[in-house]
């Protein structure tokens, strides 16, 4: 038998009741019935960088469902919980609503906060001290595990890069830090050196362990110069993408294939992209 879908489906109820269906073992959906925390946690991943994908491209219908597709994967979690009599949806909300009460002492207490510098430094200050708490409620280590630790709460499933730019903005809260960029530097040259001499012994657990090495340095120099790295990164990207699509093109207009070309022509082609750019930006 068919289920009734709800009425108003502008209510965040219509879509909880949406997903109680498809997960009712009395005609629900096998696909659905079949999913678990694991095997939906990548699509929930997934959507969230489609939304990030429709930001960045200023498409604000797009967003707009892909906004929906974010929500879906919230209330589908927290179906999954209730069924397992963990939480509900509605303890998500009150979760999150107590949180950002909590957070914000200068709009719904007596603080004072001027600016937006010092807003993110009582963020984290409260964090700090929300973690604390957790660790003493009956969560405090056993015998055989580690205490707790400055980098807790870093996500491990967050993209590296950003993971990493984390990381460090976590130790240097605690003191471990490079006073001034230029020690960065310093340390970018030694890891540079390093990857050299892993290159020469032609060992490739080296090679991939040095890179990496860079790559947390990177992304230390971007945070001490207030750059988000995966927002860099997805710049250059980008800016890679645009390039090659017009040497593409140039090379389509004449009937030939990027292999075909040699390298110097495609250096050269290169560089008439980069012209290209630089004219439609001051445009």
């Amino acid at each position: 038998m068919s289920k009734t879908p709800p009425a108003e489906l502008n209510r965040i109820e219509a879509l909880i009741e949406i997903m109680a269906a498809l997960r009712d073992p009395d005609g629900g959906c096998p696909w659905d019935l079949e999913q678990s925390f694991e095997t939906i946690a990548p699509y929930t991943l997934e959507e969230a960088y489609e939304v990030a994908d429709a930001i960045q491209t200023g498409d604000m219908d797009e967003l707009k469902h892909e906004l929906g597709d974010l929500l879906l994967q919230v209330i589908y979690h927290a179906r999954m919980a209730e069924e397992a009599n963990l939480f509900e949806f509605s303890d998500v909300v009150k979760s999150i609503s107590n949180k950002m009460i909590r957070r914000h002492p200068h709009v719904f207490g007596e603080a004072s906060i001027k600016t937006a510098e010092d807003q993110t430094k009582s963020w984290e200050e409260i964090k700090a001290a929300e973690r604390k708490e957790r660790a003493a409620e009956g969560k405090d280590a056993a015998p055989n595990e580690r205490p707790h630790s400055a980098l807790d709460g870093v996500p491990q499933a967050l993209p590296a890069l950003l993971r990493a730019e984390k990381l460090t903005n976590r130790a240097a809260r605690v003191g471990f830090d490079w006073k001034e960029p230029t020690h960065v530097f310093a340390k970018l040259d030694e890891e540079i050196a390093e990857v050299r001499e892993a290159i020469a012994s032609e060992n490739q657990n080296a090679i991939q362990d040095e890179l990496g090495d860079i790559l947390f340095v990177m992304a230390n120099l971007c945070r001490k110069f207030g750059v988000n790295p995966e927002q860099a990164l997805t710049g250059t990207n980008q800016k890679f993408t645009s390039r090659f699509h017009y040497m593409e093109k140039q090379i389509a207009q004449q009937n030939r294939h990027p292999q075909d070309l040699s390298l110097e022509e495609l250096d050269n082609l290169w560089g008439e992209a980069k012209s290209h750019e630089s004219a439609k930006n001051r445009n």
